[in-house]
């Protein structure tokens, strides 16, 4: 059987020191073959090198991901990208993949599966963080607006935009952060939605939201 040859890889962050560090940590199992961290440099460097994966920061301080696959794909429309960013928003999901990328995961994501994920990107499939898939289903799906839900409109606006963080598997600490609340009044939204829809538990109430297409 002959072995599987290591991805080439080109990074793309506007940070040395994490590209550093993302070099460090996949040193032997990818070839990197060039850096850059503004978006004309990233351009220039991804079509000199014509690496087999393109890892993508969406945010760059004179422009953003989609900057830099738009440039590439203008010429070289074969490209592989898959974003690395610390950003989970929304927008920035669904921006970076219409413009032509073939994953996006966060920068939380461990050595080992960041490995795997550049390895399947440059075999063709499509990688997401879990969390992240939802986005990307919701909006390429072409589902007509949902109907209304009796249950969902329990819930305040607060409420739901809770829901939705804990159900997608966000930490109490982590959706506090990010809504820019205190743990203990995430705590309190959970067990009102909990109480609310007559569910027990975290488990039941993914369940319900998945039921919904609410993820």
């Amino acid at each position: 059987m002959t072995p599987q040859i290591a991805p080439t890889v080109f990074l793309v962050d506007d940070h040395a020191l994490f590209r550093a560090g993302v070099r460090a940590e996949l040193d032997g199992q990818v070839t990197v073959v060039g850096e850059a961290g503004s978006v004309g440099d990233a351009i220039s460097g991804i079509l000199s090198t014509r690496p087999d994966v393109v890892l993508l920061d969406v945010h760059l301080p004179d422009g953003g991901g989609r900057a830099v696959i738009e440039g590439v794909f203008s010429e070289w429309p074969s490209a592989v990208f898959l974003a690395l960013s610390v950003s989970d928003a929304p927008d920035d999901v669904v921006a970076t993949v219409r413009a032509g990328a073939r994953g996006y995961v966060t920068k939380t994501i461990d050595p080992a599966e960041l490995v795997d994920a550049i390895t399947r990107v440059r075999e063709g499939d499509a990688v997401f963080s879990p969390r992240l898939a939802g986005f990307v289903l919701d909006a390429f799906s072409g589902q007509p607006p949902a109907t209304p839900d009796p249950e969902l409109d329990l819930l305040s606006p607060r409420e739901q935009e809770v829901m939705r963080l804990i159900a997608r598997g966000y930490t109490y600490r982590e959706a506090a952060t990010r809504l820019h609340l205190s743990v203990k009044t995430v705590e309190t939204h959970v067990s009102a939605v909990l109480r609310k829809l007559q569910l027990s538990n975290r488990r039941e109430l993914s369940a319900w939201a998945s039921d919904r297409r609410l993820l």
